[in-house]
């Protein structure tokens, strides 16, 4: 049976992902922090290995795991507005998701994968093409991209294929009940006012389910690769808009119960910076067999069914 490792397994996309990977018949080894209190959002299978661990001991994990094909590193620090900025914690991250690439190298990892993030663009303005110039603002973006710079040379050292895998906004059951869809799926329907920036800037919606099937058949062309590949992959969908009308289609969806104050919510200090990702080369490394199939229509229905499920 294959082997794969995931780091950040409790979280949404990684917990999504591994529950992705059982379904395809592979032994999943979930490395989560010992005072982790979200053990419940793991799937429940014969095959998931939980293994106790942290960013910054995970080489002491290698000798419970032995060896791996493939190892999808999500974990990362200091994601809310009080941490995001703290050269500390990200400096952290950084050191510690460079001996996720070392572990890798010693369980014989063929892919090595990590979580990105559009914020890395910065401010950028355009098409977000994967070899655009990054000018980061905050932090955590900066870490994000130091990583990346970092673990290229390493893992060509290593003979490890990797993606860098650039996600932008990613949505779906079981989110931070704090992000913009699961606060309107969730508070709308009830009647109650929701309060957004004025949401005039361009953005980009994905669902949970076609961005874990992208990676996992960019993870499969890094298997199948001839010669060891590295490089940035957005992970995004197809429709970019403005924000404002897919805030408007879900008021719409949701029988426009509820109440709209745009220019009420205070936005973090880099503001509202557009997004337009380009994803050409997404569906080029997957050679087709990655389409998107849940329409964001759908994926709103189906979230306003579940949460108005939780009210019976």
């Amino acid at each position: 049976m294959t082997r794969i490792v995931i780091t950040g397994a409790t979280g949404f996309i990684g917990s999504n992902l591994a529950s992705l990977y059982l379904r395809q018949g592979y032994e999943v080894f979930a490395l989560v922090r010992p005072e982790s209190q979200s053990r419940s959002i793991l799937p429940v299978h014969e095959n998931l290995r939980i293994i106790e661990g942290d960013l910054d001991h995970v080489l002491d994990c290698v000798a419970s795991i032995r060896q791996a094909e493939g190892f999808l590193h999500l974990a990362w620090g200091g994601v809310n507005r009080d941490e995001i900025d703290s050269q500390e914690i990200q400096a952290r991250n950084v050191a510690g998701s460079l001996d996720c690439v070392r572990a890798a190298h010693l369980l014989q990892c063929r892919v090595f994968m990590d979580a990105g993030s559009r914020v890395e663009y910065g401010r950028l303005e355009g098409i977000m093409e994967e070899s655009a110039p990054c000018r980061p603002v905050n932090q955590y973006g900066k870490a994000k991209l130091e990583f990346y710079q970092k673990a290229v040379p390493l893992c060509e050292a290593f003979g490890i294929s990797y993606y860098h895998l650039r996600f932008f906004s990613v949505y779906g059951w079981g989110d931070h009940p704090w992000s913009v869809i699961s606060t309107l799926t969730r508070d709308l329907p009830r009647g109650r006012t929701v309060s957004l920036s004025p949401c005039r800037h361009q953005w980009n919606f994905m669902h949970i389910a076609d961005a874990v099937q992208a990676v996992y058949e960019l993870y499969r062309s890094g298997c199948e690769a001839g010669e060891v590949k590295n490089g940035i992959v957005n992970i995004a969908g197809s429709d970019t808009r403005p924000l404002r009308s897919f805030v408007e289609e879900i008021h719409e969806i949701a029988g426009y119960r509820g109440n709209l104050e745009y220019g009420t919510f205070v936005q973090a200090k880099e503001g509202a910076l557009s997004v337009r990702p380009d994803i050409t080369k997404l569906r080029q490394l997957t050679g087709g067999r990655w389409q998107e199939k849940v329409t964001f229509r759908r994926g709103i229905e189906e979230m306003i069914k579940k949460e108005e499920a939780k009210e019976t």
